[in-house]
């Protein structure tokens, strides 16, 4: 049975002794998506830290259609913000290409989350700050993030936790519950991550912690992308020469 106040309240430890060691004394720096694994990290900091000790960045592309669901977590605890729109980072990247060389629709997906990171990195750097990432088990399971987009950061608070026992959490820490069930879309292909995906995260969440699954066309596309994504969770490989 999974206990949610036992968890959080140890991940709020972990989460302050990361800190300690560290950087004591620095800001935890959160991106703010206004869904629930941002909300999450947000409030699990603010709980180690003080909200005083937590910057969280708004990252719209353009016109964000829930962006005040970023500033309704912000305001619920009393953070710092700071609001980056990257559009015109963005279409300055991609205007700066040669016309000889045609950009992949998913290259061309992946630039924000990358140019977000950039920005998250250059406020933590201006600011005393540590990244924090905000991605679940769950979703590091089948690889949806984006590698040295949103799945980088400095400390990992959710890795071990699935997509049901990080809503869990949330609204442990009294969320507003918009916010902790809002339906997670990626905000950049215009999906839902379920339809990405092709299954539902109750059933990837199952099947992580319990190895049941029902459809095993589905359990066949969940393996493959979790053997797909094994090397973005892997340390970079290194040539270790026999002498030097």
């Amino acid at each position: 049975m999974f206990d949610a106040k036992k968890i959080k309240d140890n991940c709020v430890e972990w989460i302050r002794d990361f800190f300690e060691k560290n950087g004591a004394g620095c800001n935890a720096v959160v991106g703010i998506s206004g869904g629930k694994d941002s909300s999450v990290v947000a409030a699990l900091c603010c709980e180690a830290l003080g909200a005083e000790r937590v910057i969280g960045v708004l990252m719209p592309c353009g016109n964000q259609h829930d962006i005040d669901c970023s500033h309704k977590l912000c305001d619920h605890l009393g953070i710092r913000t700071h609001t980056v729109n990257i559009q015109n980072i963005s279409d300055a990247f991609v205007a700066s290409f040669p016309d000889s060389l045609a950009l992949s629709e998913q290259s061309r997906i992946n630039m924000p989350p990358r140019i977000r990171m950039t920005v998250l990195y250059a406020v933590s750097q201006s600011c005393n700050g540590r990244v924090a990432n905000t991605c679940n088990l769950s979703e590091d399971w089948v690889g949806y993030s984006t590698r040295y987009g949103d799945a980088a950061g400095d400390f990992l608070p959710l890795s071990h936790l699935t997509v049901t026992e990080v809503k869990a959490i949330g609204h442990e820490l009294g969320l507003p519950a918009d916010l902790v069930e809002k339906t997670p879309i990626d905000g950049l292909c215009g999906k839902t991550d379920e339809d990405n995906l092709g299954f539902t995260y109750a059933e990837l969440d199952r099947y992580i912690r319990t190895g049941k699954i029902e459809n095993e066309q589905t359990k066949q596309r969940i393996d493959t992308l979790h053997e797909r994504n094994l090397f973005k969770l892997a340390l970079m490989p290194a040539f270790v020469p026999d002498e030097v």
